[in-house]
């Protein structure tokens, strides 16, 4: 007899993400052999009978772990009620069964995403618990100081909250005329992912991103992966995702830093 707890089954069947599936259980949706389940309780997939608003959880099915290289245009979602294009129909249709993105990339942002019925590997991925570095190459409008790519390195306050430490590598300057002229292109890598963080902090600093990619989900990269294009993860990239997010896991993600107020939001944005 082999003992979990009901949510970690629960993620582990592609059902919903860990913490979904603990909103699932404190609703009083999932049962226990006829019992309503209490969240932190154990049981064994293979004896006990588990279920959710009444339809038995399967265990053991075998996951689909995919890497696309997602266009600007798509929304990252499983559907959009304004009707506009998402991820999932990249995929074909036969492969898009219970599949749901880890974490997001904004419309008009590209690069690498995870699609996966894999519930507990997509809430490693993605809840900044674990820290899982995602990396990106950020074109920007005009020349910024280096004082404020520090500034953005030690991290800023955006909606009440102020960043974690990022490192920025310059990467190229282009047709400089001062601050004002021409563009740059810099390379993030973040341990957290709030929505639009790096266009945010940018324009925090007055320089709007002009283009923006994602290059890399902790150790996994694809440079040769089409814009559009997916595949199937290998063993040992999966091998290695879960062995990062393992490891940061033990260390523990720091000390949380205090709220500080939020400056007042420029104009004309």
């Amino acid at each position: 007899m082999t003992l979990e707890r009901i949510q970690k089954i629960v993620a582990r069947a592609g059902i919903a993400a860990r913490r979904k599936a603990e909103d699932l259980i404190r609703e009083g949706r999932v049962t226990v052999n006829g019992r309503v389940a209490l969240i932190g309780e154990k049981a064994d997939p293979a004896a006990d009978s588990i279920k959710i608003d009444g339809k038995r959880v399967q265990p053991g099915r075998e996951h689909r772990y995919l890497l696309l290289n997602k266009p600007r245009g798509y929304l990252t979602a499983v559907s959009d009620p304004d009707g506009r294009p998402t991820v999932l129909e990249l995929v074909p249709p036969p492969m898009r069964r219970a599949l749901v993105p880890v974490g997001r990339l904004d419309f008009q942002t590209e690069g690498l995403l995870i699609l996966t019925d894999d519930g507990e590997l997509a809430n490693r991925l993605s809840h900044p618990r674990y820290g899982c570095h995602k990396t990106y190459e950020v074109k920007v409008k005009g020349a910024p100081e280096e004082s404020k790519i520090e500034r953005l390195r030690r991290g800023i306050v955006l909606d009440g909250r102020r960043t974690a430490p990022c490192r920025i590598e310059t990467l190229r300057v282009t047709s400089v005329r001062g601050e004002e002229g021409g563009n740059a292109w810099f390379r993030v890598e973040l341990s957290e992912g709030r929505t639009r963080q790096i266009r945010e902090m940018f324009f925090r600093v007055g320089h709007p991103v002009q283009k923006l990619r994602r290059v890399a989900i902790g150790p996994l990269e694809d440079p040769d992966l089409p814009v559009g294009e997916l595949r199937d993860l290998t063993e040992r990239e999966l091998r290695s995702l879960r062995q990062t997010t393992a490891e940061i896991e033990v260390r523990g993600s720091g000390p949380r830093r205090a709220r500080a107020p939020e400056p007042a939001r420029p104009s004309g944005r």
